[in-house]
Formats: structure tokens, sequence, C-alpha cells
């Protein structure tokens, strides 16, 4: 797509959150600040009706409980009856067993489109052996990009894998994103936004490699603009939320680091 920014700006697509209640506010405001409109409706009595009329969904459980994994079993099916894209940050899996028990289950009951995580998140999805820290990634042994196209295969989706380089794969296509900026990881949340970012751009974009990708560069693009002009992570997430905000396809796209494996 050639001007996915003015697109979703265009058309303001509504996406659908079930996520992190110690990041809803910054999804939400990144999601804003990008042109699309966020919902954060949680209650399994409404989870249905809501993602009925929206255009995206984010499943995050990084504060997952099992009434929010209901919630999002539940918004899922929801979301493959209308056809519409399903994103799961798989925040903190490999840290617990009942995280990992949560995600399988999730993935299990629902057809999810876009499976995000950092590299120990997708390694432990994928079967490997490996730990998280907390909700921070640890090293893997495993070539990343192959792996990244193996789960895309055997789950039928797109993986994205975020960290110093983000890999996004859908099986047949690997991308490598070199975007974005050290600061990034200075402030908490930026992971959670990017799940919102993708599920934006997958809004308008069929092709969900092409608007991960997309989404990441713009998304690590806009956090180098911030980096330019900050003191520390305060100033940071200011000048983040600026920078999305008056960023244009035109400058994103001059900015786009991106290789195909």
């Amino acid at each position: 797509m050639k001007q996915p920014l003015g697109t979703i700006r265009k058309t303001k697509p509504l996406v659908h959150h079930i996520t992190n209640w110690v990041t809803i506010y910054d999804c939400a405001n990144m999601t804003r600040a990008f042109g699309a409109l966020p919902v954060m409706a949680h209650a399994p009595e409404e989870a249905a009706d809501m993602t009925a009329i929206a255009s995206a969904l984010v499943l995050n459980i990084g504060t997952l409980t099992r009434e929010l994994v209901d919630a999002m079993i539940i918004s899922g099916s929801a979301a493959n009856e209308k056809g519409i894209p399903v994103v799961l940050d798989a925040v903190g899996v490999g840290a617990t067993r009942f995280r990992d028990e949560m995600a399988a289950k999730i993935l299990d009951s629902v057809h999810v489109d876009v499976i995000k995580g950092n590299y120990s998140e997708i390694a432990k999805l994928a079967g490997e052996n490996a730990r998280t820290r907390g909700v921070e990634a640890t090293a893997i042994d495993a070539d990343p990009g192959k792996l990244a196209a193996d789960l895309a295969v055997s789950r039928s989706c797109i993986v994205v894998m975020t960290g110093r380089e983000d890999i996004i794969s859908d099986g047949r296509r690997t991308f490598v994103v070199r975007n974005g900026h050290e600061s990034m990881g200075s402030i908490v949340g930026t992971g959670c936004m990017a799940a919102s970012v993708i599920a934006s751009f997958a809004a308008v974009n069929a092709d969900l490699c092409d608007a991960a990708k997309d989404a990441l560069c713009y998304f690590g693009a806009a956090g180098e603009l911030a980096a330019e002009k900050s003191a520390g992570p305060g100033t940071f997430k200011m000048h983040l939320y600026d920078e999305v905000f008056n960023l244009s396809d035109e400058k994103a796209q001059s900015m786009m680091n991106v290789e195909e494996l």
C-alpha cells in the first residue's frame, strides 16, 4: 500500500483492544495519534458486540486473568466471524506456566492473524526452550528469521518478533526492520504500542505481512525523530506522540530501513 498512514487518517478504523492495564492509556493514545480510533472494552458481556463494529482486534496478555482470557476468546471468535484481523501480543510468554497455558488456549480457540512478541516470547511459542524475564526478552539459540518463518507456517499467520531488529514473516517472505532508537526501550509500553500500530495498519491493508512491516517502519521512524529532540525518557515519550501525529507517508517512507531476507 502506497499511502497507509493517509488511508488510516482518512478512514479512521476502530481498533478494539483487550489489553494490558499497565499500558492501556498509551496504547489508546498511540492508536489515536496514528489516526485510528481506539476502544478498550474488556467485559465478556460486551466483547463480541464491540468487536462486531471494529476493523481490527488487539489481544494483549500482559495483565491477564481467566475472565480476561474468556473475553479475548469471545472477541477473537467474533473477529474471525467478521473477517477482521486479530493481533495477539504474547507479553511475558515464557515467564510463567499460567501465561504459557493461556496463550496456548487463545491460539487454539481463535485464529490469530498476527502473533507479536519479543525474541524469547516468540521462541517459546515456537517450541524452543526459551525463558522470558518478566516481560523482558532473553537470548535465544535459534535463528530468529527461520524461527519466525516456521511459526508463521505452522500457525498460518504473520509472526512479528520485536527487538533491536524487528523480524516479520508470513512463512514465504521474511523482512528485517531496522528502524527505531534505543530510547524506545527506555519507557514502558512501546512494545504494547507497537501491537496497536500493527492493528491500525492491518485494518486498512489486507496484506498483513506488508501492514506489519510498514507499521514497525513508521513507528520506528517516529522513534528516531523523537530521540533527536529528547533529553531523557520523559521528553522522549512526549516527542514520540508528537512525531507520530506529525508523521507523513512521504517522511516515513524516506526513512524506512527494511530488508527482505
